[in-house]
């Protein structure tokens, strides 16, 4: 019955905690910057540097939203990217058509390039400009790992992103033959390359030559002309909030891994010892935290389910400690799951960096799952002033004398050693008197008086 009360009140503050933890992720989520005074005659500057992820859709999203706001002249996008996730940059593609402010995709500075995810973006801009020492292009699918694709698959995958790069093309009049060589024959372009076949409009070294060269430029904006006035801009910078640098950080797969990992374990241990409720809050936090991560990630959920699968398991192991089934096959399990945690089951992404739990991540989070839920079973173990022992040791049938009252648990001693123990009838065992164990669930023996 202590037991019971215990979890009972355990798991609400649980809920109490997590109930919590939403709220205030509910409203980080939701809040957004306050807005500059409105004001024109100025250039809003977005910095694209890294991989296309769901976090860097939302970012341009905003940025697009609040140069509107703000009736910036023209929205500059400068970009350094080895690629990223087809969704994602789909999403950046869609905002900038939509967007009503005349958007300048920018390769920059010299030594950036825009691989891959960042072909379609720059291809998508109302006008493509890029700085000396730049590249684009390279942009043939592979699975969400980076690793080739079956023939067929990629096959169908090389057709979509050719026709979803020729369809760019055809709406910002740039040449389609050179763009869709990028996707079917993983061609890279330099910039004065890419000048040349029509895939961007100007060479540009800096932001001011950039301005100059914009300046009196036609463009088609949501099926208007309008001519661009550019020149002597003042450049504001939109950068990502707080938030965003916050959810750029946890969308990593690494950690992502390790924030599911951290919040199994704590709840994994809160459960095991009802009260202590440091590693049930901590664990709470952290898996609210990985699936706020794995919200930007593409998830396979294979994998998450085998990661669930293993916490059960160590869980039953906990219950009956020593190696056996629930450990070895929560061992398995939790490795497969997190190597599977961030596989291609799902349509594969164009050519990205790879979106996995590192090996080395595997191995580090492994041990440090497995030892910990040792150190922690044995700690709790002599807490409860028990030896660590396992069922084949158990003491059954021994006879013994009750150390502490029984009712309904107390403590024995048989052999010299202490257990934990309840009544087997259910009936109150005064202290001293004699008894033999009957049976044991976990490190609780079970026993009867003897007269």
């Amino acid at each position: 019955m202590v037991a019971e009360r215990n979890l009972a009140r355990t798991v609400r503050h649980l809920i109490a905690a997590l109930l919590i933890v939403v709220g205030l992720a509910g409203f980080a989520i939701s809040a957004t910057p306050l807005q500059q005074e409105r004001s024109g005659g100025h250039a809003a500057l977005v910095e694209i540097d890294g991989p296309i992820e769901p976090v860097t859709a939302r970012y341009v999203s905003r940025a697009l939203s609040r140069a509107e706001a703000d009736n910036a002249k023209i929205v500059v996008i400068t970009i350094d990217t080895p690629g990223g996730l087809l969704d994602s940059t789909r999403d950046i593609v869609e905002e900038i058509f939509a967007s009503e402010v005349p958007v300048v995709v920018y390769v920059a500075p010299s030594g950036a390039q825009a691989a891959s995810a960042g072909t379609f973006i720059t291809a998508a801009g109302h006008v493509a400009a890029m700085a000396s020492a730049t590249n684009i292009g390279a942009a043939s699918p592979v699975g969400g790992g980076g690793e080739d694709l079956p023939d067929t698959l990629e096959s169908k995958a090389r057709q979509d992103a050719a026709a979803f790069l020729r369809s760019i093309a055809e709406r910002t009049g740039r040449n389609p033959e050179a763009l869709e060589a990028t996707v079917l024959e993983a061609r890279s372009y330099t910039a004065s390359e890419a000048l040349d076949e029509g895939i961007i409009d100007l060479l540009a070294e800096n932001m001011n030559e950039l301005l100059t060269g914009l300046d009196g430029r036609v463009v088609t904006v949501d099926g208007r002309e309008s001519v661009l006035e550019t020149a002597n801009l003042d450049i504001r910078e939109i950068g990502q909030t707080a938030l965003e640098q916050f959810l750029d950080i946890i969308s990593n797969p690494d950690i992502a891994f390790l924030l599911l990992s951290v919040g199994g374990l704590g709840i994994i241990i809160e459960l095991y010892s009802p009260g202590l409720l440091g590693p049930g809050i901590v664990g709470l936090i952290a898996l609210a935290l990985a699936f706020v991560a794995l919200g930007h990630l593409p998830v396979n959920w294979v994998g998450f389910g085998l990661i669930v699968v293993a916490m059960f398991l160590f869980y039953m192991e906990m219950q009956a400690p020593g190696i056996s089934v629930f450990g070895i096959g929560g061992a398995v399990s939790f490795l497969l799951g997190g190597f599977l945690l961030f596989g291609s089951f799902e349509p594969p992404a164009i050519d990205a960096p790879s979106f996995r739990v590192s090996y080395w991540m595997l191995a580090v989070a492994g041990a440090a799952v497995f030892t910990g839920l040792a150190l922690t079973f044995r700690a709790l173990a002599q807490y409860r002033g028990v030896d660590y022992i396992s069922p084949a040791k158990a003491p059954l049938g021994k006879p013994g004398r009750v150390v502490d009252r029984i009712d309904p648990q107390g403590t024995i001693r048989v052999d010299g050693e202490i257990w934990t123990a309840e009544s087997a009838t259910g009936e109150p065992i005064e202290e001293r008197a004699s008894i033999v164990v009957v049976d044991m669930d976990g490190l609780i023996v079970k026993v009867r008086r003897v007269e």
